[in-house]
């Protein structure tokens, strides 16, 4: 689920499950690192990764797009309500106007609230970890009028202990929900402000690719691009057309048969037409000059990735792993951990209210 739909809740402290379940940035916290799929650059000075909302926004997208419609057609009803009642509006129902205003509102409530940051925005919102100042930049909303050098509303967070990532753990479909979490918190321990990195997982068996995820964020900041295995794919800072209709596709389930691909697609054209939508209409994000200032890449870096005949995106991925051009899963053991080492049951020991201690 879409982490900006059930928000964090400003002014009360850590939910107590996350809290337990935070993230250490100098211990691993199980035996294997690799990335699962949120990275768009990597270089020896910083690397870009996605938001939590990037992979699945065509549902807000969707959601926004039915908001609208609904406000649309509940505004063109009452207005021909009164156009054939001009003469004596006592003859409406006050239960009709009740219930066309009621609507009216919730209609645009949604439209406004989440259709801000999905239309007319940003075509992303890429998190920096930028390993020279040991901070994390990340653009949150457009700035609809930046002043020079002035960029994106963009928040900045130190790498070190005192900045709190945690497990966020929530629900969706009967089905429990979990993503990387960053709290900003006020000297009451109250959070002031959140957001979420990289992607969500569902169900506790999935944990195991959310820990082997932050186990690769935190091998890049601690010890750069050597020896870190190649991400399964570098997504396109270019979106185009066959790139969104594949996140839809796959959204649907990356390993879905031929005929259930078939069966749904419909609904993945719908889909695909709702994150057309919302990514045609929103601009490049703009960064800051003060961060943009410490995020030069050595022309000569030789983990500028990617680069050359690195494949970009869904599509050319998927056909330079089938010539065996690009490695399938590439990962690394991590040999500091002590804890469990199958990599499966580390992830239902973290399932756990009481996580394993490192």
């Amino acid at each position: 689920m879409d982490e900006r739909i059930f928000q964090f809740k400003a002014g009360q402290p850590i939910p107590d499950w996350d809290l337990q379940h935070r993230l250490s940035i100098s211990n691993p916290v199980g035996p294997e690192c690799r990335d699962t799929g949120t990275i768009f650059r990597i270089n020896s000075t910083f690397m870009d990764v996605t938001d939590q909302p990037y992979m699945s926004r065509q549902w807000l997208g969707g959601g926004v797009s039915f908001a609208v419609l609904g406000l649309a057609a509940f505004i063109f009803s009452a207005a021909d309500i009164v156009g054939h009642n001009k003469n004596s509006l006592e003859g409406i129902p006050f239960a009709s106007v009740v219930i066309a205003l009621i609507a009216i509102s919730l209609f645009s409530y949604i439209a406004v609230k989440y259709g801000r940051d999905e239309f007319f925005a940003l075509k992303r919102r890429p998190i920096r970890f930028n390993r020279e100042e040991k901070k994390i930049y990340t653009i949150r909303r457009r700035r609809l009028f930046p002043k020079q050098g002035q960029g994106d509303i963009t928040w900045e967070i130190p790498w070190d202990e005192k900045s709190i990532f945690c497990i966020h753990r929530g629900s969706a479909d009967n089905k429990h929900t979990y993503h990387i979490r960053h709290y900003d918190v006020d000297h009451n321990g109250n959070v002031v402000r959140a957001f979420s990195i990289g992607r969500k997982w569902e169900e506790k068996e999935n944990l195991q690719g959310l820990l082997s995820q932050w186990n690769y964020w935190c091998w890049y900041m601690n010890h750069g691009p050597v020896s870190l295995p190649k991400p399964p794919m570098f997504f396109s800072e270019h979106e185009d057309l066959r790139e969104s209709f594949l996140f839809c596709m796959y959204d649907f389930g990356m390993q879905a048969s031929a005929v259930y691909r078939i069966t749904m697609m419909p609904f993945i054209l719908l889909m695909t037409g709702y994150r057309r939508l919302a990514v045609c209409t929103s601009r490049h994000p703009i960064w800051p000059k003060a961060v943009a200032d410490v995020s030069i890449i050595d022309p000569d870096d030789p983990y500028n990735e990617p680069r050359g005949a690195t494949p970009i995106g869904w599509g050319q991925t998927v056909l330079a792993k089938q010539r065996g051009d690009y490695p399938t899963d590439p990962k690394k053991e991590v040999k500091e951990w002590r804890g469990e080492q199958d990599p499966a049951l580390n992830a239902l020991l973290w399932a756990e209210d009481i996580p394993p201690r490192h």
